[in-house]
Order: C-alpha cells, then structure tokens, then sequence
C-alpha cells in the first residue's frame, strides 16, 4: 500500500512540474489574404491579365477585320476559291484560340505556382514563428475547414502572425 502512495505520489509531483502547453490558432485564410506579399502578386497578375485581354481583344479584332475582308472577296471567287479562303480563315482562327488558350493557361500556372510558393513561406514562418515563442502548437483553421469551432481570443494570434509576416516582407 505505502509503495502505491509513493508511485501516486511520484506521479503528482512529475505531473505539477510539466510545463503548461501553449497553443495558438490562427485563421488561415486572413493570414494569407491580408499577407502584403500574396496582394502584390495579385496586382502584378492582374496587370498580367489586363494586358493579355487587350492583345486577345486586339488580335480578335483584326481577325474579324480579316474576316470581313476574306468574306467579300469570297463573294467575288469562284465557289473553289472562296472553299479555299474560308477554310484558311478556319485554320487561322483555330491556331489564333489555341494560342490565347496556352497563353491564359501559362498566365494561370505561374500564378498558382507564385501562390503555392507564397502560402509554403506562411507555413515555414508559423512554424519558425511558433519555435521562436515557445508554442507547443500552432492550428490553422478556415472557414472552408473550419477545423476549430472554439477558441478564445487571447489563443488567437491570426493578426500577430499577419503583422509579423508583414514586417518580415517589407525587410526583404
């Protein structure tokens, strides 16, 4: 009996002197939307993707130009030579799509790659950020994956990261 009193006795004393886990939580979407570096990006792509619609309005338009041009000489051909010139414009307009294809799906990859590596440096200076200030853990969550339904303010350092994230960013 006395020696259950001692390993009950060992155990409380082990337990008291355990250090108190700290845990934080951060939403994940406002950690990245309202991260300086990931707004920028954005307005740069968006630049991008201004410019790539005024050079596809362009070129559409001068296709339909072309289009118009082709259509009344047709007009004036032979039913064989009008086949011909109508079936250039076909080829044509197919090779002119298929390059502003390519062009927006080139446009959308490296935006998403520039994104992917964006959120792999959020991830790496939470974690670091978390080393640094001695949290045992760090959760994200989301309101797509809402993986935390409670927490309390103090436990929430969503704007603390942001601030940090920030002020790393504007060092570089």
């Amino acid at each position: 009996m006395k020696k259950v009193i001692y390993v009950a006795l060992a155990i409380l004393v082990f337990a008291s002197c355990q250090k108190p886990k700290k845990i934080g939580y951060v939403d994940n979407g406002i950690v990245i939307n309202d991260y300086q570096e990931k707004k920028d990006v954005e307005a740069k792509f968006q630049g991008k993707e201004e410019a790539f619609r005024k050079r596809a309005d362009s070129i559409g338009l001068a296709f339909q130009a072309e289009v118009q041009s082709t259509q009344a000489m047709a007009q004036k051909a032979s039913k064989k030579k009008a086949q011909e010139l109508m079936g250039g414009l076909q080829q044509k307009q197919q090779v002119l799509q298929q390059q502003m294809q390519l062009e927006q799906q080139k446009l959308t990859k490296d935006f998403q790659t520039e994104i992917d590596s964006i959120i792999v440096r959020v991830k790496g200076f939470v974690k670091d950020y978390g080393k640094t200030n001695g949290y045992t853990y760090i959760l994200g969550t989301s309101d797509a994956a809402a993986t935390i339904l409670y927490g309390t303010e103090e436990d929430d350092i969503t704007k603390i990261i942001v601030d940090a994230l920030n002020a790393d960013y504007k060092k570089e």
